[in-house]
């Protein structure tokens, strides 16, 4: 059996759990086990990306919650082992930061924060500490219109990437 196989035929509640370590919205989550079964990884991540963008504000809200902030191990609505070995991975690039990067990276945190109103939310995936602060202080001069655009569209590439995990997880 496939990964995606396995994920098509789970029961709907666990399908729920299974999705949701990949993006934090339960909306979202319970829309995809809905939509199920997919025929192949495209039409799943394609699936995903559809339902991402028709979600409400709120529930893009929800999933940036269940992400640590840039530099942090822990989100605030809490993440399971392998979100938060998941984050880890995506967050490497902060291992070998500067000490005053990583503080900077903490102000700009709490300035973003300030601003927006949710954590500032990158696909850290491959950046280094240096490129997400640079980022950060680029996106603090966007209104908050267009920045909630901009942070949907980070947890969108970050959710195509741990549903790419979950399926190599799975595949194991």
């Amino acid at each position: 059996m496939t990964a995606l196989d396995h994920l098509n035929v789970l029961p709907p509640e666990e399908a729920v759990r299974e999705l949701l370590t990949c993006c934090g919205s339960r909306e979202w989550a319970r829309r995809m086990a809905a939509a199920r079964p997919f025929g192949d990884e495209a039409a799943l991540l394609m699936r995903a990306d559809e339902v991402w963008w028709a979600l409400e504000e709120r529930d893009w809200l929800e999933a940036f919650r269940s992400h640590p902030r840039i530099g942090e191990k822990k989100a605030d609505a809490g993440q399971t082992s392998r979100e938060q070995a998941w984050s880890a991975g995506e967050q490497a690039g902060m291992g070998s930061a500067a000490a005053e990067t990583q503080r900077a990276l903490a102000r700009g945190n709490r300035e973003y924060d300030e601003r927006f109103g949710f954590i500032y939310i990158v696909c850290a995936t491959g950046k280094t500490a240096d490129e997400m602060l640079a980022l950060l202080r680029q996106r603090l001069a966007n209104d908050p219109a267009a920045e909630l655009r901009v942070a949907a569209g980070e947890q969108s590439k970050i959710t195509r990437i741990r549903l790419e995990k979950l399926l190599a997880a799975h595949s194991e």
